[in-house]
Protein backbone atom coordinates (compact mmCIF):
# COMPACT_ATOMS: atom_id res chain seq x y z
CA UNK A 1 0.00 0.00 0.00
CA UNK A 2 1.27 3.36 -0.52
CA UNK A 3 3.02 5.49 1.91
CA UNK A 4 0.23 7.52 3.27
CA UNK A 5 1.34 11.64 2.57
CA UNK A 6 0.50 15.01 5.02
CA UNK A 7 -2.49 16.73 3.21
CA UNK A 8 -3.36 20.30 3.66
CA UNK A 9 -5.79 21.12 0.51
CA UNK A 10 -8.34 24.27 0.45
CA UNK A 11 -12.11 23.21 0.60
CA UNK A 12 -14.04 24.58 -3.11
CA UNK A 13 -17.38 25.98 -3.37
CA UNK A 14 -18.87 23.77 -6.35
CA UNK A 15 -22.86 24.37 -6.96
CA UNK A 16 -24.79 23.82 -3.47
CA UNK A 17 -21.87 22.51 -1.34
CA UNK A 18 -18.15 22.71 -0.30
CA UNK A 19 -15.96 19.95 -0.92
CA UNK A 20 -12.80 18.74 -0.22
CA UNK A 21 -10.19 16.74 -2.37
CA UNK A 22 -8.19 14.29 -0.84
CA UNK A 23 -5.99 11.44 -1.87
CA UNK A 24 -6.98 7.84 -1.03
CA UNK A 25 -4.82 4.77 -0.48
CA UNK A 26 -6.41 1.64 -1.60
CA UNK A 27 -5.37 -2.07 -1.38
CA UNK A 28 -3.67 -3.18 -4.39
CA UNK A 29 -4.78 -0.40 -6.30
CA UNK A 30 -3.09 3.22 -7.39
CA UNK A 31 -3.65 6.15 -5.01
CA UNK A 32 -6.83 7.61 -5.91
CA UNK A 33 -8.08 11.45 -5.57
CA UNK A 34 -11.84 11.48 -3.73
CA UNK A 35 -14.15 14.30 -3.40
CA UNK A 36 -15.87 14.59 0.48
CA UNK A 37 -18.86 16.82 0.94
CA UNK A 38 -18.04 19.17 3.57
CA UNK A 39 -21.14 21.16 3.99
CA UNK A 40 -24.05 23.21 2.82
CA UNK A 41 -23.34 26.40 0.45
CA UNK A 42 -24.74 28.51 2.78
CA UNK A 43 -22.02 27.59 5.57
CA UNK A 44 -19.30 30.36 6.29
CA UNK A 45 -16.00 29.67 4.84
CA UNK A 46 -14.11 30.89 8.26
CA UNK A 47 -16.80 27.31 9.73
CA UNK A 48 -16.02 25.43 6.66
CA UNK A 49 -11.88 25.26 7.37
CA UNK A 50 -12.45 24.32 10.37
CA UNK A 51 -14.76 21.18 9.39
CA UNK A 52 -11.91 20.45 7.08
CA UNK A 53 -9.43 20.62 9.38
CA UNK A 54 -11.57 18.18 12.14
CA UNK A 55 -11.18 15.86 8.68
CA UNK A 56 -8.15 16.20 7.50
CA UNK A 57 -6.55 15.67 11.15
CA UNK A 58 -7.98 12.14 10.79
CA UNK A 59 -6.75 11.45 7.19
CA UNK A 60 -3.61 12.30 7.98
CA UNK A 61 -2.87 10.51 11.53
CA UNK A 62 -4.01 7.34 10.03
CA UNK A 63 -6.92 7.23 12.23
CA UNK A 64 -9.25 7.28 8.60
CA UNK A 65 -6.69 6.51 6.01
CA UNK A 66 -8.83 4.68 3.44
CA UNK A 67 -12.57 6.14 3.95
CA UNK A 68 -14.95 3.80 2.70
CA UNK A 69 -12.87 2.30 -0.15
CA UNK A 70 -10.84 0.27 2.62
CA UNK A 71 -11.28 -3.28 1.82
CA UNK A 72 -13.48 -5.25 4.29
CA UNK A 73 -11.18 -7.18 5.07
CA UNK A 74 -8.33 -5.04 6.28
CA UNK A 75 -10.58 -2.91 7.89
CA UNK A 76 -12.07 -5.78 10.20
CA UNK A 77 -8.11 -7.14 10.77
CA UNK A 78 -6.21 -3.28 11.32
CA UNK A 79 -9.20 -1.55 13.24
CA UNK A 80 -12.27 -3.54 14.03
CA UNK A 81 -10.20 -6.40 15.70
CA UNK A 82 -7.82 -4.10 17.28
CA UNK A 83 -9.99 -1.08 18.17
CA UNK A 84 -13.63 -2.00 18.48
CA UNK A 85 -14.04 -5.76 19.31
CA UNK A 86 -12.11 -5.91 22.83
CA UNK A 87 -14.86 -3.81 23.93
CA UNK A 88 -17.19 -6.89 23.82
CA UNK A 89 -17.96 -9.52 26.30
CA UNK A 90 -15.13 -12.29 25.89
CA UNK A 91 -18.00 -14.84 24.81
CA UNK A 92 -18.92 -12.38 22.10
CA UNK A 93 -15.90 -11.37 21.29
CA UNK A 94 -15.28 -15.33 20.09
CA UNK A 95 -18.45 -16.01 18.71
CA UNK A 96 -18.00 -12.98 15.84
CA UNK A 97 -14.35 -14.14 15.08
CA UNK A 98 -15.24 -17.33 14.48
CA UNK A 99 -18.23 -15.86 11.71
CA UNK A 100 -16.01 -13.19 10.36
CA UNK A 101 -13.38 -16.21 9.80
CA UNK A 102 -15.94 -18.84 8.24
CA UNK A 103 -18.36 -16.74 6.65
CA UNK A 104 -18.03 -13.08 6.61
CA UNK A 105 -14.23 -12.98 5.33
CA UNK A 106 -14.53 -15.60 2.71
CA UNK A 107 -17.62 -13.97 1.08
CA UNK A 108 -17.22 -10.31 1.85
CA UNK A 109 -13.65 -10.18 2.70
CA UNK A 110 -12.32 -8.67 -1.23
CA UNK A 111 -15.29 -5.78 -1.05
CA UNK A 112 -14.59 -2.23 0.10
CA UNK A 113 -16.64 -0.60 2.63
CA UNK A 114 -18.52 1.43 0.16
CA UNK A 115 -19.32 -1.78 -1.86
CA UNK A 116 -21.51 -3.17 0.72
CA UNK A 117 -24.44 -2.25 -0.32
CA UNK A 118 -27.81 -2.97 0.96
CA UNK A 119 -28.26 -4.82 -2.16
CA UNK A 120 -24.67 -6.84 -1.79
CA UNK A 121 -25.71 -7.49 1.54
CA UNK A 122 -29.42 -9.04 0.56
CA UNK A 123 -27.63 -11.28 -1.79
CA UNK A 124 -25.29 -12.73 0.29
CA UNK A 125 -27.96 -13.47 3.53
CA UNK A 126 -30.21 -14.91 0.57
CA UNK A 127 -26.99 -17.20 -0.50
CA UNK A 128 -27.10 -18.48 3.12
CA UNK A 129 -30.75 -19.42 2.82
CA UNK A 130 -30.35 -21.10 -0.55
CA UNK A 131 -27.09 -22.91 0.92
CA UNK A 132 -28.74 -24.24 3.87
CA UNK A 133 -27.29 -22.38 6.46
CA UNK A 134 -29.69 -22.29 9.74
CA UNK A 135 -31.77 -19.94 10.64
CA UNK A 136 -29.23 -19.31 14.09
CA UNK A 137 -26.37 -18.76 12.10
CA UNK A 138 -27.68 -16.12 9.88
CA UNK A 139 -28.53 -14.22 13.10
CA UNK A 140 -24.92 -14.44 14.42
CA UNK A 141 -23.92 -13.27 10.79
CA UNK A 142 -26.27 -10.65 10.71
CA UNK A 143 -25.07 -9.24 14.35
CA UNK A 144 -21.46 -9.88 13.64
CA UNK A 145 -21.35 -7.71 10.96
CA UNK A 146 -24.11 -4.89 11.76
CA UNK A 147 -21.29 -4.44 14.36
CA UNK A 148 -18.45 -4.17 12.40
CA UNK A 149 -20.33 -1.98 9.91
CA UNK A 150 -21.82 0.27 13.57
CA UNK A 151 -17.77 0.47 13.80
CA UNK A 152 -17.06 1.56 10.49
CA UNK A 153 -19.40 4.44 11.38
CA UNK A 154 -17.72 5.17 14.53
CA UNK A 155 -14.34 5.09 12.73
CA UNK A 156 -15.72 7.85 10.16
CA UNK A 157 -15.71 5.29 7.25
CA UNK A 158 -19.20 4.63 6.85
CA UNK A 159 -22.47 7.38 6.73
CA UNK A 160 -25.10 4.89 7.42
CA UNK A 161 -25.67 0.97 8.16
CA UNK A 162 -26.50 -0.31 4.60
CA UNK A 163 -27.48 -3.67 6.91
CA UNK A 164 -30.58 -1.69 8.22
CA UNK A 165 -32.70 -1.69 5.29
CA UNK A 166 -31.90 -5.80 5.09
CA UNK A 167 -34.44 -8.22 5.23
CA UNK A 168 -33.24 -11.28 6.87
CA UNK A 169 -34.64 -14.70 5.10
CA UNK A 170 -37.94 -16.53 6.93
CA UNK A 171 -37.31 -18.80 9.81
CA UNK A 172 -38.79 -21.70 8.74
CA UNK A 173 -38.31 -23.61 11.67
CA UNK A 174 -41.61 -22.85 12.87
CA UNK A 175 -42.74 -21.93 16.50
CA UNK A 176 -40.03 -24.22 18.96
CA UNK A 177 -41.00 -24.63 22.36
CA UNK A 178 -38.21 -23.71 24.22
CA UNK A 179 -36.69 -26.22 27.24
CA UNK A 180 -37.25 -25.87 30.78
CA UNK A 181 -37.29 -28.85 33.26
CA UNK A 182 -40.36 -29.25 35.60
CA UNK A 183 -40.37 -29.53 39.33
CA UNK A 184 -40.03 -33.45 39.31
CA UNK A 185 -37.40 -33.50 37.08
CA UNK A 186 -35.81 -30.71 39.02
CA UNK A 187 -35.69 -33.01 42.48
CA UNK A 188 -34.28 -35.60 40.54
CA UNK A 189 -31.75 -33.67 38.94
CA UNK A 190 -30.50 -32.23 42.44
CA UNK A 191 -30.50 -35.70 43.53
CA UNK A 192 -28.29 -36.91 41.09
CA UNK A 193 -25.57 -33.85 41.78
CA UNK A 194 -22.73 -33.58 44.49
CA UNK A 195 -22.35 -30.45 46.28
CA UNK A 196 -21.83 -26.89 45.94
CA UNK A 197 -23.33 -27.60 42.20
CA UNK A 198 -26.35 -29.05 43.26
CA UNK A 199 -26.72 -25.71 45.28
CA UNK A 200 -25.79 -23.69 42.53
CA UNK A 201 -28.75 -25.36 40.36
CA UNK A 202 -30.89 -24.73 43.39
CA UNK A 203 -30.21 -21.02 43.62
CA UNK A 204 -30.42 -20.43 39.31
CA UNK A 205 -33.82 -21.89 39.60
CA UNK A 206 -35.17 -20.56 42.78
CA UNK A 207 -34.56 -17.36 41.92
CA UNK A 208 -33.63 -16.71 37.96
CA UNK A 209 -30.42 -15.12 38.51
CA UNK A 210 -28.00 -15.75 35.35
CA UNK A 211 -25.17 -17.86 35.94
CA UNK A 212 -22.40 -14.78 35.25
CA UNK A 213 -24.50 -13.38 38.32
CA UNK A 214 -24.19 -15.95 40.52
CA UNK A 215 -20.63 -16.32 39.65
CA UNK A 216 -19.91 -12.88 40.52
CA UNK A 217 -21.98 -13.14 43.93
CA UNK A 218 -20.44 -12.21 47.01
CA UNK A 219 -21.24 -12.26 50.64
CA UNK A 220 -22.15 -9.32 51.45
CA UNK A 221 -24.98 -9.69 48.67
CA UNK A 222 -26.79 -12.43 50.48
CA UNK A 223 -29.20 -10.94 52.79
CA UNK A 224 -31.81 -12.56 55.06
CA UNK A 225 -34.77 -12.98 52.76
CA UNK A 226 -32.57 -11.16 49.37
CA UNK A 227 -29.97 -11.55 47.15
CA UNK A 228 -28.61 -8.47 45.72
CA UNK A 229 -26.86 -8.36 41.79
CA UNK A 230 -23.87 -6.03 41.96
CA UNK A 231 -21.48 -7.39 39.63
CA UNK A 232 -21.34 -10.24 37.27
CA UNK A 233 -18.28 -12.62 36.10
CA UNK A 234 -17.72 -14.83 32.90
CA UNK A 235 -14.74 -16.35 31.84
CA UNK A 236 -12.00 -13.95 33.24
CA UNK A 237 -14.06 -10.88 32.42
CA UNK A 238 -15.46 -8.85 35.61
CA UNK A 239 -18.16 -6.50 34.33
CA UNK A 240 -21.40 -4.67 35.40
CA UNK A 241 -25.11 -6.57 35.11
CA UNK A 242 -26.16 -7.19 31.68
CA UNK A 243 -28.39 -4.19 31.69
CA UNK A 244 -29.58 -1.64 34.57
CA UNK A 245 -32.39 -3.49 34.74
CA UNK A 246 -30.67 -6.52 35.98
CA UNK A 247 -28.43 -5.06 39.03
CA UNK A 248 -31.72 -4.71 41.72
CA UNK A 249 -32.14 -6.72 45.03
CA UNK A 250 -34.95 -9.86 43.97
CA UNK A 251 -36.57 -12.00 47.00
CA UNK A 252 -35.05 -15.14 47.96
CA UNK A 253 -36.78 -18.06 49.50
CA UNK A 254 -35.92 -18.88 52.99
CA UNK A 255 -34.36 -22.06 51.91
CA UNK A 256 -32.23 -20.70 48.96
CA UNK A 257 -30.47 -18.61 51.65
CA UNK A 258 -30.18 -21.62 54.07
CA UNK A 259 -28.88 -23.59 51.68
CA UNK A 260 -26.34 -20.79 50.45
CA UNK A 261 -25.14 -20.40 53.95
CA UNK A 262 -25.01 -23.89 54.35
CA UNK A 263 -21.75 -24.05 52.04
CA UNK A 264 -19.97 -22.11 54.58
CA UNK A 265 -19.16 -25.39 56.65
CA UNK A 266 -19.13 -27.99 54.03
CA UNK A 267 -16.61 -30.17 53.04
CA UNK A 268 -16.68 -32.66 50.32
CA UNK A 269 -14.16 -35.27 49.22
CA UNK A 270 -12.57 -34.97 45.78
CA UNK A 271 -10.64 -37.78 44.03
CA UNK A 272 -7.17 -37.29 43.71
CA UNK A 273 -5.63 -40.22 41.12
CA UNK A 274 -5.36 -42.75 44.01
CA UNK A 275 -6.16 -40.20 46.77
CA UNK A 276 -9.14 -38.36 48.10
CA UNK A 277 -8.96 -34.70 49.18
CA UNK A 278 -11.28 -33.16 51.70
CA UNK A 279 -11.50 -29.61 50.31
CA UNK A 280 -14.08 -26.62 51.97
CA UNK A 281 -16.50 -25.41 49.49
CA UNK A 282 -15.81 -22.29 50.84
CA UNK A 283 -12.22 -21.47 51.62
CA UNK A 284 -13.17 -17.83 52.73
CA UNK A 285 -16.05 -16.15 53.83
CA UNK A 286 -15.11 -12.50 54.11
CA UNK A 287 -17.75 -9.85 52.74
CA UNK A 288 -15.91 -9.20 49.39
CA UNK A 289 -15.37 -13.28 49.27
CA UNK A 290 -17.54 -14.87 46.51
CA UNK A 291 -19.95 -17.26 47.52
CA UNK A 292 -19.71 -19.66 44.76
CA UNK A 293 -16.18 -20.92 44.36
CA UNK A 294 -13.65 -23.38 42.62
CA UNK A 295 -13.13 -26.25 45.21
CA UNK A 296 -9.09 -26.88 45.12
CA UNK A 297 -8.17 -23.16 45.13
CA UNK A 298 -11.35 -20.97 46.16
CA UNK A 299 -11.44 -18.92 43.16
CA UNK A 300 -13.82 -17.63 40.38
CA UNK A 301 -16.04 -20.80 38.92
CA UNK A 302 -15.59 -21.94 35.05
CA UNK A 303 -19.51 -22.08 34.05
CA UNK A 304 -18.79 -24.17 30.94
CA UNK A 305 -16.53 -27.01 33.04
CA UNK A 306 -19.41 -26.82 35.31
CA UNK A 307 -22.06 -27.43 32.82
CA UNK A 308 -19.99 -30.25 31.12
CA UNK A 309 -18.88 -32.14 34.10
CA UNK A 310 -21.83 -32.12 36.16
CA UNK A 311 -25.16 -30.64 35.43
CA UNK A 312 -25.35 -32.55 31.92
CA UNK A 313 -23.87 -35.44 32.99
CA UNK A 314 -26.59 -35.72 35.87
CA UNK A 315 -29.57 -34.78 33.26
CA UNK A 316 -28.60 -37.58 31.03
CA UNK A 317 -28.26 -39.63 34.34
CA UNK A 318 -32.11 -38.98 34.91
CA UNK A 319 -33.15 -38.97 31.12
CA UNK A 320 -33.29 -35.50 30.75
CA UNK A 321 -32.50 -34.95 27.57
CA UNK A 322 -31.03 -30.92 27.63
CA UNK A 323 -30.27 -28.51 30.28
CA UNK A 324 -28.42 -25.96 30.48
CA UNK A 325 -27.67 -22.66 32.08
CA UNK A 326 -30.51 -20.89 30.61
CA UNK A 327 -32.63 -23.69 30.89
CA UNK A 328 -32.10 -23.28 34.59
CA UNK A 329 -33.24 -19.47 34.62
CA UNK A 330 -36.20 -20.33 31.85
CA UNK A 331 -37.80 -22.53 34.29
CA UNK A 332 -37.95 -20.32 36.85
CA UNK A 333 -39.96 -17.87 34.88
CA UNK A 334 -42.00 -20.78 33.54
CA UNK A 335 -43.04 -21.94 37.21
CA UNK A 336 -44.23 -18.40 37.95
CA UNK A 337 -46.53 -18.02 35.43
CA UNK A 338 -47.35 -21.23 35.98
CA UNK A 339 -48.25 -20.95 39.45
CA UNK A 340 -50.23 -17.55 38.48
CA UNK A 341 -48.00 -14.73 38.99
CA UNK A 342 -48.63 -11.82 37.68
CA UNK A 343 -46.48 -10.85 34.47
CA UNK A 344 -44.97 -7.93 35.99
CA UNK A 345 -43.97 -9.70 38.81
CA UNK A 346 -42.27 -12.09 36.95
CA UNK A 347 -40.28 -9.64 34.81
CA UNK A 348 -39.45 -7.66 38.12
CA UNK A 349 -37.91 -11.42 39.55
CA UNK A 350 -36.08 -11.92 36.01
CA UNK A 351 -35.32 -8.17 35.81
CA UNK A 352 -35.64 -7.92 32.29
CA UNK A 353 -36.10 -4.38 30.87
CA UNK A 354 -39.42 -4.98 29.03
CA UNK A 355 -42.32 -7.46 29.47
CA UNK A 356 -42.26 -9.66 26.76
CA UNK A 357 -39.31 -10.57 26.85
CA UNK A 358 -39.93 -12.38 29.90
CA UNK A 359 -43.67 -13.79 28.44
CA UNK A 360 -42.24 -14.59 24.65
CA UNK A 361 -39.14 -15.99 25.48
CA UNK A 362 -39.04 -17.45 29.43
CA UNK A 363 -42.42 -18.09 29.68
CA UNK A 364 -43.24 -21.69 28.35
CA UNK A 365 -46.50 -21.83 29.89
CA UNK A 366 -50.12 -20.27 28.48
CA UNK A 367 -51.01 -18.37 31.87
CA UNK A 368 -53.36 -18.75 34.11
CA UNK A 369 -55.26 -15.58 33.69
CA UNK A 370 -55.40 -16.20 29.60
CA UNK A 371 -56.82 -19.77 30.83
CA UNK A 372 -59.43 -18.18 32.78
CA UNK A 373 -60.38 -15.51 30.34
CA UNK A 374 -61.36 -18.40 27.68
CA UNK A 375 -63.29 -20.15 30.44
CA UNK A 376 -65.48 -16.60 30.80
CA UNK A 377 -65.38 -16.52 27.51
CA UNK A 378 -67.50 -19.83 27.28
CA UNK A 379 -70.07 -19.64 30.23
CA UNK A 380 -70.72 -15.54 28.45
CA UNK A 381 -71.62 -17.32 25.06
CA UNK A 382 -73.10 -20.34 26.86
CA UNK A 383 -75.49 -18.52 28.60
CA UNK A 384 -76.27 -16.19 25.65
CA UNK A 385 -78.92 -18.38 24.62
CA UNK A 386 -79.73 -20.31 21.17
CA UNK A 387 -78.65 -17.66 19.19
CA UNK A 388 -75.29 -17.37 20.22
CA UNK A 389 -75.38 -20.93 22.28
CA UNK A 390 -72.74 -23.70 21.95
CA UNK A 391 -70.40 -24.42 18.98
CA UNK A 392 -71.73 -27.38 17.27
CA UNK A 393 -69.10 -29.77 15.82
CA UNK A 394 -70.29 -31.47 12.44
Amino acid sequence: MARRRFQRPKPILEGNFWYLRVWQNVPGLARKRERIKLAPASTPEREVLKIADERLRSVNQGLVTIGSGVNFSHFVTDTYTETYLPLRASTVQKSYQGTIRKYLKPALGNLCLRDLTPATLQRYFSGLHKRGVSYPVIVKNRDALSDILRSAIAAGSLQENPLERVKLPPDKRGYVQKPWISPTDFGRLLDAMSEPYATMVYTAVWTGLRVSEMAGLKWHCIREDAITIEQRYCRGDWSCPKTRHSAATIVAEPSVIERIQRLKGLTVDVRAGNSVRHCKVVKSSGPDDLVFQSIYKGREINDSNILRRHIKPAARKIGVPFVNWQVLRRSCATWLVQSGADPKSVQGQMRHSRISTTMDIYAQFVPEGQRQAVKMLRAYVDQAGPTAGPLLVQ
